[in-house]
């Protein structure tokens, strides 16, 4: 039978099918070849793992392939689209192809999904980025084996090189905790990044503690796992640059904890961070070790002294400025000591509890990642010597001219300028004092200054006398310039008639403009430093009484509390697991914080909610996340969230507040569940 026309023409022509898998099969062989010959000409394999991302729609007349709309076709065309646009890396093409597989059938195979993963991990914009992140954190359970250390590495290094800390923290996290932390070469170049902002330090800092945390639970062997001492020092420096003062504490005590040695780096950014926060005496424990290598590395331990000195100034000890001066002079120039090990006690000195550090103060790392430079101004390294600079010299002088104790300023200027140390001065310290204090309007201290370096057998400038005698007389002080004139008759100085006519030079040293500017600060109050040092004792003695009397002396005295004041106090009532005292604790740190004497930070905000988690006071809780909203302070809700499924991994999950046998308990209910929804729990 002769076939029918109709039926010939169906079979000599091809299907829309047939004619699109044609198509694609052309298109696919013509991106090949191209790709082939550019490789042949600018690739090397040698020195480039990854195909260029070329634009080969460019370089082609071939058609983009379309998503068809029956299912039959429609799945395999779509899969190796994404295949094409992957192998070609086009990004936007490819995620287009995703976007539209996933509406219809879910997400593509394990392989395939790993692969686009890949790629948008590679992507340099931070939109495909943090798309690579949502699709992970949207990835169910049965499909985490899509994930693989290398991968997820790749990915949160991109995050953290970009800038985007808090998914580049998520990522890391997700490896930690499966047991996968990226060993030190890795970790470091992470965390070299993450801390570059304030957000990425306080993330790296608790990622830190959690690393160390989960070795420490391990039964492997941690210690060949463990971050080293130039991670430890990366993440110290960066508190210390951003004031998460608590934060790096909490690692100064890890790195005890997990047996690492300090080196000079780790000293130089512990004494930072104890001046922020007052801690004298815990900065006093350094200062032996530091003395043994600072007469040939002084260049190196300037910002240690530097911060000591600020430490000094802060609790308004001139005389231990002046000590510290005197030891300084001494250190300068002394010989290569053994070198040798310290422990460092870390609170207490007399507590059996307290923990210790091993530090090597003459281990210096020549590429070390800590801002040696970084200081308050007060000490300063010149021929590799230390030298006081003239904002120390001002404080110095004002401090003792506000006791009252001029002559033994005088002693001290004596002291130091006898051992040659006032290089930096261009008529000698003595007279650069005298002349500030002059131009300064403080006639009777420079005359004091004047008569005790003479009675020390220092005999001063004869232009000294020209000066405060003309400034008694502009100052229509004739009294006190007469008798300066006798004075200097007697001394058997002359002088001439230029120099008595002379008036006082407005030109103003550098010592002047530092006197000038310490005038303008006023008293300082130093209340605070030494009571917070009591109750720091107090509490690391686990003697509760003695620091809620410190305490509760302050608010008699009306001496406001500070942020410090407020951690000591918590970490005591913590250790004891006094959680009701924190909540009256937050009473008065809201008070204070509304009457304006309080600024709050990241670090108060996270100790009280951890330790209200700990109590189980969750409306509480939910009212301190308040007022991080409105303060614009950043949560870290993983560490929330895990502390809470450690803690209360099924309170009231299944609870229906019907069924709540109490008004109370039916409030708490609702206030976990609001925390729950908050923290990303249910």
């Amino acid at each position: 039978m002769k076939p029918s026309p109709g039926r010939q023409h169906n079979r000599a022509t091809p299907t829309v099918d047939s004619v699109i898998i044609q198509r694609n099969q052309v298109e696919v062989n013509l991106e090949d070849e191209l790709t082939a010959k550019i490789s042949k000409v600018f690739l090397s394999d040698k020195f480039y793992r990854k195909p260029l991302n070329f634009q080969l729609r460019y370089l082609c007349n071939s058609v983009t392939p379309r998503s068809l709309c029956w299912e039959g076709s429609s799945h395999d065309i779509l899969l190796r689209n994404i295949e094409i646009y992957l192998r070609n890396h086009l990004v936007d093409e490819a995620w287009e192809a995703y976007t539209d597989f996933k509406k219809l059938y879910g997400l593509p195979d394990d392989h395939l999904l790993s692969r686009f993963i890949t790629e948008l991990s590679y992507a340099r914009e931070p939109k495909w980025l943090q798309r690579a992140c949502d699709i992970i954190f949207l990835l169910p359970k049965k499909k985490s084996n899509v994930l693989h250390f290398d991968q997820l590495y790749s990915l949160s290094l991109s995050l953290a090189r970009a800038q985007m800390p808090i998914p580049a923290s998520m990522i890391l996290r997700m490896m930690i905790e499966k047991d996968n932390i990226p060993p030190t070469n890795l970790l470091g170049p992470l965390m070299l990044h993450m801390v570059k902002k304030e957000i990425g330090t306080y993330l790296a800092s608790n990622i830190l503690i959690q690393i160390c945390d989960l070795l420490q639970h391990s039964r492997s062997n941690w210690c060949t796992r463990k971050p080293d001492t130039t991670i430890f020092n990366l993440v110290l420096d960066s508190c210390s640059r951003y004031n998460l003062s608590f934060k790096a504490q909490q690692i100064i005590e890890l790195m005890s904890l997990m047996g690492l040695v300090g080196d000079a780096y780790t000293i130089i950014t512990i004494a930072r961070i104890h001046a922020v926060i007052g801690q004298r005496n815990e900065l006093k424990k350094f200062k032996i070790c530091v003395d043994q290598v600072a007469g040939y590395l002084g260049h190196h331990y300037f910002p240690f002294y530097d911060s000591l000195m600020n430490l000094h100034f802060k609790f308004n000890d001139i005389d231990s400025v002046s000590k510290l001066i005197f030891d300084m002079i001494s250190l300068s120039g002394t010989q290569k000591g053994p070198h040798k090990a310290f422990l460092i006690p870390l609170g207490s000195p007399n507590l059996k509890k307290g923990l210790k550090l091993q530090v090597l103060p003459h281990l210096l790392h020549e590429n070390s990642l800590v801002q040696i430079e970084r200081n308050e101004g007060f000490v300063t390294r010149k021929n590799k010597r230390l030298v006081f600079t003239n904002k120390t010299l001002a404080k110095l002088i004002v401090g003792y001219k506000r006791a009252n104790r001029i002559s033994e300023l005088s002693k001290v200027l004596c002291r130091i300028q006898g051992n040659g140390w006032d290089e930096m001065h261009i008529y000698g310290l003595s007279a650069d004092v005298i002349h500030a204090c002059i131009h300064m309007g403080w006639l009777e201290t420079a005359h004091d200054i004047l008569d005790d370096m003479e009675q020390a057998g220092n005999l001063p400038n004869t232009d000294l006398y020209a000066s405060l005698l003309t400034a008694y007389f502009e100052s229509n002080k004739h009294k006190e310039g007469e008798s300066l004139l006798k004075q200097i008759k007697k001394m058997g100085i002359t002088l001439s008639d230029e120099t008595r006519k002379a008036t006082v030079s407005s030109k103003r040293s550098d010592l002047v403009k530092c006197l000038i500017q310490e005038m303008k600060k006023g008293d300082i109050n130093c209340s605070v430093y030494e009571f917070n040092s009591s109750i720091y004792f107090f509490m690391k003695a686990e003697m509760i009484d003695d620091a809620l009397k410190t305490y509760k002396c302050m608010q008699r005295m009306n001496i406001y509390p500070n942020v410090a004041t407020y951690m000591y106090m918590m970490m005591g009532y913590s250790s004891l697991k006094m959680y009701r005292d924190i909540t009256i604790l937050w009473g008065d740190i809201k008070r204070g914080f509304d009457a304006g004497n309080l600024l709050m930070n990241i670090d108060l905000y996270e100790v009280l909610i951890l330790n209200f988690l700990k109590g189980g006071y969750f409306e509480t809780i939910m009212e301190v996340i308040v007022c991080m909203k409105k303060d614009e302070i950043y949560a870290d809700k993983w560490l929330y969230k895990s502390e809470f499924l450690k803690l209360h991994k099924d309170l009231y999950k299944k609870l229906k507040f019907p069924n709540a046998r109490t008004e109370a308990q039916s409030r708490r209910a609702e206030h976990v569940k609001a925390f729950r929804k908050w923290a990303g729990i249910d």
